[in-house]
């Protein structure tokens, strides 16, 4: 029992990571943020969202991306703000423009490249396969009886 107990709270640990006095007063603009949060990377923790973060900088994130958001920027604005102060590394989802393009075609594309070397080898080694003469398949009728 008292391990379910554990596995509970530790699951339920990301929940815990906003906390109460960073809250928005107004639940539309909390919800707001929250959604923004989410997308968001925490620089210290990688791959965690600052929502789900617990690190001292996730906090200052969350709390900045507030200020943002309850003096009247966009969501756009908001996000824009992040990464011109941390870089594209702040994005979970980065954009699909520009130099990222190239990052984001360069896995499919060479994945298609290794299955055309693939293919093309396995169809190669099809060609060279010589037949047998019938002095060859006798000698091998030989070494496989004995």
């Amino acid at each position: 029992m008292k391990r379910l107990v554990l596995v509970l709270m530790l699951w339920a640990a990301p929940l815990w990571a906003v906390e109460p006095g960073e809250m928005l007063d107004d639940p539309v603009l909390e919800e707001r943020a929250r959604d923004l949060s989410q997308g968001l990377r925490c620089p210290v923790c990688r791959n965690e969202s600052i929502d789900a973060s617990n690190a001292a900088l996730a906090k200052e994130l969350r709390i900045v991306l507030r200020e943002r958001i309850a003096a009247g920027d966009t969501d756009q604005e908001a996000v824009d703000f992040m990464v011109a102060r941390y870089g594209e590394f702040v994005l979970l989802r980065p954009d699909t423009s520009g130099a990222n393009l190239i990052l984001w075609l360069s896995a499919p594309a060479l994945l298609l490249i290794a299955l055309g070397i693939g293919w093309s080898t396995i169809r190669s080694r099809k060609a060279t396969t010589v037949a047998l003469t019938d002095a060859e398949k006798l000698e091998l009728e030989k070494i496989l009886r004995s």
